[in-house]
């Protein structure tokens, strides 16, 4: 989300805020406290706490992503419980339409009652423990309503559960997803648990019934996707069995788009070209070396220069890093390693996918393509060159029925020579280039199977770290690019 969306929405969200506002200042004044404090932002809060009766160290809870949805609007709620209003209908209005009922309770004849989670307030008005129990059922859905909502159509938290996007992110980096950057993915499949991608925890049974699907549909987004930007979309190969999940119940990954629709797209010694140019490689970017001594390497020097090793395999780290490493002592060469150009590698797309008929590619890993990304609109000529590399889409993402009759094929039981794309595609790829199971390996990601964009990290936390260096402090509140 840039700098201008920002201002924008600053300036549409300012009349609602000024009304909030003013409504705080008069609601603080009937409860003896000087209007002015409902201007400062946390210590508004912390007012707030004590007119309610909770705790000011609740002011923490504040400050945890998630936690602080539910205790906000919880405590929001007993604010305006101390206020006399105590129905469902009261406190919907002060959480939905909070910018015309705080206004309008701070200047009617409402009253502060004391705080309403006292026993001496409880005692003093016990007609709130007779609605107490027809109101908490509807108390809790006021309370997670909105929780809902802003992960569905907002924001929602992540964590990274393995290295394909080293160095730029870390295993164990908690960070945000903007769900309004390319439009919201309106649910798909509507009867789920809403705290749960596809398996409840604990218990490992299905999270969703996909007994009612929706088709796909998309609220306007700020912008479109765009080459270099780090995704969180559903992982397609889920469609397959055993799993057989629908579009937004699949596993979540995060790569970085390396092609958008319509971009012909191939990958020579390691870089990454598109439409026959270099595209910019990301800063943080990792590929694994062969590294010979002279003798032993201290193995702090590993850890200083962030060089790593997946499952015994070869080191892994940056092309800086590379450079510095060949400086130090007992350190006699150290060479990236690039797959053999015109070699067959058969876990690649397509040929991981190949059927009897199909023609096997010479790519690999490092050294792949060209192939054109399918663009919504954009017609493709069906023979056995192409036939292996839009197979999958035409069949399993974009929902018709293939098959090759001698020298014929068949769409929907109707003999073509070329096929038009619904969809819209594109390419992504982990910057940990050997170690990132991406679109070299299962091919294109459909428009709707994309979730939202990678913002910031709000936590990093490092399971191999001591006991003060558990959290990476460095890492906190840093923008995701």
């Amino acid at each position: 989300m840039g700098i201008d969306t920002l201002i924008g929405l600053y300036i549409i969200l300012s009349p609602v805020l000024l009304l909030v506002y003013i409504g705080y200042w008069k609601l603080f004044e009937k409860a003896g406290q000087p209007g002015w404090k409902g201007l400062i932002p946390v210590y508004s809060d912390y007012i707030v706490l004590k007119l309610s009766g909770r705790p000011g160290w609740w002011l923490i809870w504040l400050f945890i992503p998630v936690v602080n949805v539910i205790v906000g609007i919880g405590v929001y709620i007993d604010f305006i419980k101390s206020y006399g209003k105590f129905t469902l209908r009261d406190k919907a209005a002060g959480i939905f339409l909070s910018f015309i009922f705080l206004p309008k309770w701070g200047f009617d004849n409402t009253q502060y009652w004391g705080p309403s989670t006292t026993d001496a307030f409880k005692q003093q008005h016990p007609e709130t423990r007779k609605i107490a129990a027809l109101e908490w059922t509807g108390g809790l859905v006021l309370v997670l309503l909105p929780v809902i909502l802003i992960r569905a159509f907002f924001i929602e938290a992540y964590t990274i559960p393995t290295p394909a996007m080293e160095r730029s992110l870390l295993v164990g980096d908690s960070f945000f997803v903007g769900k309004l950057n390319y439009g919201a993915r309106l649910p798909m499949t509507p009867i789920a648990y809403p705290f749960a991608n596809h398996t409840m925890p604990t218990i490992g049974i299905k999270a969703y019934w996909d007994g009612l699907k929706f088709p796909y549909h998309r609220l306007p987004g700020f912008s479109e996707v765009k080459k270099g930007d780090v995704l969180v979309f559903n992982y397609p190969m889920e469609a397959d069995s055993p799993f057989c999940r629908p579009e937004d119940k699949r596993e979540n990954y995060i790569k970085r788009c390396q092609g958008t629709p319509g971009d012909t797209i191939s990958l020579v010694d390691a870089q990454v070209y598109v439409n026959g140019k270099a595209a910019a490689n990301p800063t943080q970017e990792q590929t694994d070396y062969t590294v010979t001594t002279n003798g032993d390497v201290n193995p702090q020097l590993l850890v200083d220069l962030h060089i790593t090793s997946y499952d015994g395999g070869p080191p892994t780290m940056t092309k800086e890093t590379a450079t510095a490493l060949k400086g130090y002592a007992n350190i006699k060469t150290v060479t990236q390693n690039i797959a053999i150009k015109n070699t067959q590698d058969l876990s690649v797309f397509p040929n991981s996918q190949h059927q009897a008929k199909d023609h096997i590619y010479n790519w690999n890993v490092d050294n792949y393509g060209p192939v054109i990304i399918p663009k919504k609109g954009w017609t493709v000529k069906l023979d056995s060159l192409t036939l292996p590399i839009y197979r999958r889409s035409i069949t399993v993402y974009e929902g018709n029925t293939l098959q090759q009759v001698g020298n014929d094929i068949l769409i929907n039981g109707v003999k073509t020579t070329t096929y038009t794309f619904k969809m819209n595609y594109y390419w992504m790829m982990g910057d940990n280039r050997h170690d990132s199971l991406d679109s070299r390996f299962w091919g294109f990601v459909p428009e709707d199977h994309i979730v939202g964009k990678a913002l910031f990290i709000w936590m990093s936390w490092d399971d191999n770290g001591s006991f003060f260096s558990k959290i990476r402090w460095s890492r906190l509140f840093r923008g995701i690019d």
